[in-house]
Formats: structure tokens, C-alpha cells, sequence
């Protein structure tokens, strides 16, 4: 069982920045593939980017979001620039391991993720 704990949530101006960490306590973290969705109310859960073999943004973030991975500490980070109010939302890590297992697709569906962290809340004002 992979434990996944988000944090870096919180209100922000449009136009600000917010970093997400995603981090957990498995030490072959390196050898999953690490995604982050998000959730508004009343809406289905979206993709957002995910970092595995490849990297994938979803169209609505690319040249504002960013993935990445400290290794070292078994913590994934998304770096959300130029937030619009739309993004608010509660974003969600998850994870699947990389090897061994099914072929997970691109990565972009929920439905190909094993582990997910509790959510933390971003908030955009405009």
C-alpha cells in the first residue's frame, strides 16, 4: 500500500502561483508513475499531468503547470503559474507502479491509478 499526503493547497489572487507537493513515505517511489487530477464541485474528476515513462500535461495547463520529482524524498511537486479561477478546484496525487503490472495507457484516466492522496484545496480569486 502506497500512502500519498498532498499538501501546498490554499487561496491565491489570479494571476499568482501555488506549489503542490505530493510526497510518501515508499522508497521505490521513483519506479510509479505519479499523477495529479483535480475535482471542482459538481464536476467529474479531470486530468491535470502526470510523470511516468513520459510526461503529460493536459491542454487547458501547458506552459502554466509543471511536474516534477525529488527522489531523494519521495515527493512529486506541481508547480501551478498564472492561475486563472477556473483552476480552483481540490487537486488530487496518485500513483501506479510503473512495472510489473498492466498496460496503464497514457496515463491520463483516473481509472489507471491505484493510489490517491486525500486532496488538498486551491482556491483562485479573481
Amino acid at each position: 500500500q502506497v500512502h500519498l499526503v498532498e499538501s501546498g493547497g490554499g487561496l491565491v489572487q489570479a494571476g499568482g502561483s501555488l506549489r503542490l507537493s505530493c510526497a510518501t513515505s515508499e522508497r521505490t517511489f521513483s519506479g510509479y508513475a505519479v499523477g495529479w487530477f483535480r475535482q471542482a464541485p459538481g464536476k467529474e474528476r479531470e486530468f491535470v499531468t502526470t510523470n511516468g515513462l513520459t510526461t503529460y500535461y493536459a491542454d487547458s495547463v501547458k506552459g502554466r503547470f509543471t511536474i516534477s520529482r525529488d527522489n531523494a524524498k519521495n515527493t512529486v511537486y506541481l508547480q501551478m503559474n498564472n492561475l486563472k479561477p477556473e483552476n480552483t478546484a481540490n487537486y488530487y496525487c496518485a500513483a501506479y507502479p510503473l512495472y510489473g503490472g498492466p498496460n496503464r495507457g497514457a496515463g491520463n484516466s483516473p481509472e489507471s491509478y491505484d493510489y490517491w492522496g486525500q486532496g488538498t484545496q486551491v482556491t483562485v480569486s479573481s
